[in-house]
């Protein structure tokens, strides 16, 4: 062999290296990705990833809130609540001394005064009130006979009352009560017997009644200046759905659906939020909502943070960002007004900075969560412009949290028809709850409406 055809196998048993090692060179980088998230796996602490998804289920050390240094219980200077005396009270038992207690001489007949008092309050033995309602007949000298008519609601030889029918709404809504127990309630302290399938028949009928407040409340979020959205899944006769919410601080309208994509928010709200500010995450049927403006969730997104700087261990990247989330949610809580432009600029253009220094792409899931941020970047601080817009969208979060309650202490729901008349039910109770009204009280009212459709 001469010495150019040793230079040609040599070249080309370099050049076959070359592509090996750079084919090598992409797998270990692949495979160090991988191996990555299982040394830094997502949990509850670092990202949105709920406790149940937790390995060994870690505890909760890694909060986004940090200490404030003070001692946990009351503060100095808090006003404690205690037990009080009424200034009224139903029964008054006088304890006269009949004798004295050093010589043992009555004391019966001799004047006394008041020297102390004690009061026990307490709840009588709860017996259910039975009442019947008779109609009579008249008969008119023209020969006509006439019969009164039953009252409205009275349209059964015996039937639950509005308060009992108000009651297992607020059983089944409010305190998640599964219907064995609360059959078991109905009977042992209130002294109603109630079977299962009672409690399915007034259910649905106080979701009937509650139907027009639940299409005003729709209405009038359709209506407001900030909406909050949010969604989580839900059993239903074993398959996975999902409860959809939309919030703000008066109102609170929570719809099932058997889908997680734009089809549920059309359903609902065909035409998006124009005039309003819609509050969510970076599900995209929520990103791709019509809407006047958009506030990314930045509560998710510290989340996310803490991942990435656990999964790339001295990321500067990262930690600018979370540090300038930070601060820009610290302007928030002292306002958003003119007084504070200057703050505002220099937060906007602390973020331009970032976004003109990408992290490096070879940390791939840093990389796509950059490239995230350039898209949101007009998303980010809508709340330091718009007072009444908050910074996360934990409202919205605590709205779909019930349903999680309601199926770790009850399960599943038997049918979407089912699912629906709980998301009815509680959405009437979250509004009444933020409009500051008794629960049991405006469910019992809305008891006493006539039912939208016969069941």
């Amino acid at each position: 062999m001469t010495d150019r055809e040793l230079i040609e196998v040599l070249m080309a048993r370099l050049e076959v290296l070359e592509k090996e090692v750079s084919h090598l060179r992409e797998e270990n980088l692949d495979l160090r990705e991988r191996l990555a998230k299982f040394e830094n796996p997502k949990n509850s602490r670092n990202s949105s990833v709920p406790p149940s998804k937790d390995e060994n289920r870690p505890k909760k050390n890694q909060s986004l809130r940090k200490s404030t240094g003070k001692k946990p219980g009351g503060q100095p200077g808090h006003k404690g609540n205690t037990l009080r005396m009424t200034a009224d009270p139903d029964h008054i038992m006088e304890l006269r001394p009949d004798y004295c207690r050093n010589c043992g001489s009555s004391l019966a007949g001799t004047a006394s005064e008041v020297d102390r008092s004690r009061q026990t309050v307490d709840i009588p033995p709860i017996r259910a009130v039975w009442t019947e309602y008779r109609t009579y007949g008249a008969q008119c000298a023209c020969g006509c006979r006439t019969v009164a008519d039953f009252p409205v609601g009275v349209d059964a030889p015996v039937s639950y009352g509005s308060n009992i029918e108000g009651l297992i709404g607020y059983f089944h809504a409010r305190q998640y009560l599964p219907f064995k127990r609360m059959k078991e309630m109905m009977g042992d302290v209130f002294n109603v017997d109630i079977s299962e399938g009672g409690i399915h028949y007034l259910l649905a009928r106080f979701a009937d009644r509650a139907t027009p407040l639940y299409e005003t409340i729709r209405q009038r979020v359709a209506a407001s200046a900030v909406v909050g959205a949010d969604e989580t899944g839900v059993k239903v006769n074993g398959e996975k759905h999902w409860f959809w919410t939309w919030q703000n601080e008066l109102l609170t309208y929570i719809a099932h659906s058997e889908s997680r994509g734009k089809s549920a928010i059309d359903a609902h709200f065909p035409g998006g939020f124009p005039g309003a500010t819609l509050v969510r995450d970076g599900w995209r049927p929520q990103t791709g909502t019509v809407a006047g403006h958009h506030q990314t969730c930045l509560a998710h997104l510290l989340r996310d943070l803490n991942y990435l700087s656990q999964k790339y261990d001295g990321t500067k990247w990262a930690a600018d960002l979370g540090k300038l989330l930070l601060d820009a949610i610290g302007l928030g809580r002292n306002g958003s007004c003119e007084k504070y432009d200057t703050e505002r600029a220099d937060i906007v253009q602390r973020l331009q900075k970032l976004l003109g220094e990408p992290p490096d792409k070879k940390q791939k899931e840093l990389y796509t969560f950059y490239r995230r941020m350039c898209r949101e970047r007009q998303n980010l601080f809508t709340f330091l412009y718009i007072p009444e817009v908050p910074p996360d969208n934990n409202g919205s979060e605590r709205a779909v949290r019930n349903v999680k309650v309601k199926q770790k202490i009850s399960g599943q729901f038997k049918n979407a028809g089912k699912a629906q008349n709980f998301a009815k039910i509680r959405s009437v109770i979250d509004t009444t709850i933020k409009n500051g009204m008794n629960v049991l009280d405006a469910l019992s009212l809305i008891a006493k409406l006539q039912p939208q459709a016969s069941n």
